[in-house]
């Protein structure tokens, strides 16, 4: 298998079928709503998007620079329940990508 996860920068409901191009089966989405105004997309949004072409979809809100072990913990679960391979976002990518790389680190992940 590929990798099981991806990371992306904030996407829109617009984006979606590129995201099934790509191959992702599951989204998770670990950025707050309202985190950058208005023009944000919401998760519901982006939720309905994924759901509607067969997407399993997590919102995972997670506050930046401020990633706890709780999290973590969280999040390895949801990776080990989703489909993968998993789109992983948030505003730049890096957050969804420090969350796995912790998750790595403390050993909760298969791979």
């Amino acid at each position: 298998m590929e990798q099981p996860v991806g990371f992306a920068g904030q996407i829109s409901a617009e984006q979606i079928p590129q995201v099934v191009e790509k191959g992702f089966r599951s989204v998770i989405n670990n950025r707050p709503d309202q985190e950058g105004g208005a023009e944000q997309p919401t998760s519901a949004q982006i939720e309905a998007a994924a759901r509607a072409v067969g997407l399993d979809y997590v919102y995972q809100p997670v506050v930046a620079g401020q990633i706890s072990e709780i999290d973590v913990r969280t999040f390895a679960n949801h990776y080990h329940e989703l489909p993968k391979p998993i789109l992983m976002f948030c505003r730049t990518g890096n957050r969804s990508n420090n969350l796995y790389q912790l998750a790595k680190q403390m050993d909760l992940l298969d791979d």
